[in-house]
């Protein structure tokens, strides 16, 4: 990808300009490092100098200076050498110069106390070393002042040079370090473009999951995008089986309707019953539609209050029948569902309950050491004829279960929806017992 908004592009262009301010920042400290160091050695062989006319020079009795026609250093005897001397007085009176600065006029080092060093770059062509002594001539002492120059030519070659290079090494370090982190931000964000690829052929068809192998940091994610796509196929799926349920189940109500039409004293109450069994199937059939599933990103709802609400509600409904209730739900208890599917299943499964119970119901929610939601309801009612009805497909429990009305197929479809089991047995209260067991993780 080459889009400026891409995060490759943005992390490409702050490692670059990140990389640019290191290697000049880095280049200056090194620069002037090496600038300070040269600049040093240049005065040391300038203070060398200096003691070194100080070695040759001798004053007479007189007070006269006398050097040695041939100096220890060749070049302050070579005209235009680059490197030349000067012994001054205190009063800046030139008393002597090395034949190197012939035809030169060099400056004197004056107003400097005896025994103190002056080193001077601020000349535009020369760096110089002054030292200020006084001489003693018997029992007087004369001041003077010994200074040695060079030319800035030597210096400021040396420093063009190490930077050319410098400079030259920083270019082509940037240049590689750039270069390599272009392939490997490449090859880092492989997975993200293989995955961007899988879910386009997911997108249109081509392939059902994603299905590469990614590193553990994008394992999680394509792990939750397969999740929500099975999670959206199972929900079209799902609906478009309550499509096809509801016009098989409309078509027997239909036909009576319409076989009704030749019996004009009975159509009236043939019409209020069907009409009431449609409006219990498309009640029905809704209720299987509208199914949430398993949530990915659904919040942690507090089952405790929910399990209350719907036993306060049902007391009132059933008020005269004085059914006994026994709810054991930890307060703590949360799970990650859907409110309207958790109400749909508590109430539908409690309902029925309370429906068929003869004086007692019992509730019992609880986290099992495999970490699944387990629900049961049991009462004293009828129960069951038939346990084994639940589990075959294509059969609708409000028809094969007497008695328990639409509300166990929808529980049925909702723990489908969820991928848990639901079971119907005989209850220990001697009437029926549902167990519903749905996979998923707690939250503390």
């Amino acid at each position: 990808m080459t889009d400026a908004g891409s995060i490759r592009s943005r992390l490409i262009w702050a490692a670059t300009a990140v990389l640019l301010v290191f290697l000049a920042g880095a280049g200056w400290v090194v620069q002037t490092a090496h600038a300070d160091s040269v600049r040093a050695q240049h005065f040391a062989r300038l203070q060398s100098t200096v003691y070194l006319l100080m070695a040759q020079a001798e004053l007479g009795a007189d007070g006269v200076l006398q050097m040695p026609a041939t100096l220890t250093e060749p070049r302050l005897s070579m005209p235009a050498s680059g490197l030349y001397a000067t012994i001054a007085r205190a009063d800046a009176t030139v008393i002597w110069q090395s034949a190197s600065a012939l035809g030169l006029r060099l400056p004197a080092g004056t107003d400097l106390p005896p025994g103190q060093w002056r080193l001077d770059a601020n000349d535009k062509a020369l760096l110089s070393a002054s030292l200020a002594v006084r001489w003693s001539v018997g029992t007087q002492g004369l001041p003077l002042v010994f200074t040695a120059f060079e030319d800035k030519v030597n210096l400021q070659d040396e420093l063009q040079t190490f930077a050319r290079t410098l400079w030259s090494w920083l270019a082509a370090t940037g240049v590689m370090l750039l270069v390599t982190q272009t392939v490997l931000l490449r090859w880092a964000f492989r997975p993200l473009s293989q995955m961007a690829d899988e879910v386009e052929r997911v997108e249109h068809g081509q392939q059902a999951q994603l299905q590469g192998h990614y590193p553990k940091e994008l394992a999680g994610l394509a792990r939750n995008l397969n999740l929500l796509i099975d999670q959206e196929r199972s929900r079209q799926t799902r609906y478009r089986q309550a499509l096809d349920d509801l016009a098989h189940s409309l078509k027997t109500p239909l036909a009576v309707l319409r076989a009704s039409l030749g019996e004009p004293a009975e159509l009236p109450q043939r019409v209020a019953e069907q009409v009431r069994r449609m409006d219990d199937i498309v009640v029905h059939q809704l209720g299987r539609a509208a199914a949430g599933g398993k949530v990915l990103f659904a919040s942690a709802l507090p089952l405790a209050p929910l399990v209350t609400r719907i036993q306060g509600t049902l007391i009132k409904v059933h008020a005269e029948r004085s059914l006994r209730w026994t709810l054991d739900c930890p307060d703590d208890l949360v799970w990650r569902i859907g409110e309207g599917d958790a109400f749909e299943l508590l109430g539908n499964l409690m309902d029925n309950a309370a429906k068929w119970a003869k004086q007692r119901v019992k509730v019992k929610v609880w986290i099992d050491p495999d970490h699944q939601l387990r629900i049961q309801v049991e009462d004293d009612g009828p129960g069951f004829a038939d346990t084994q009805v639940v589990g075959r497909r294509r059969v609708r429990l409000d028809e094969q279960v007497p008695g328990h009305g639409i509300g166990l197929s929808v529980v049925k479809d909702l723990v489908d929806s969820h991928g848990g089991e639901l079971r119907v047995s005989r209850s220990e209260l001697g009437g029926a017992q549902v167990d519903v067991t749905l996979p998923g993780s707690t939250l503390s």
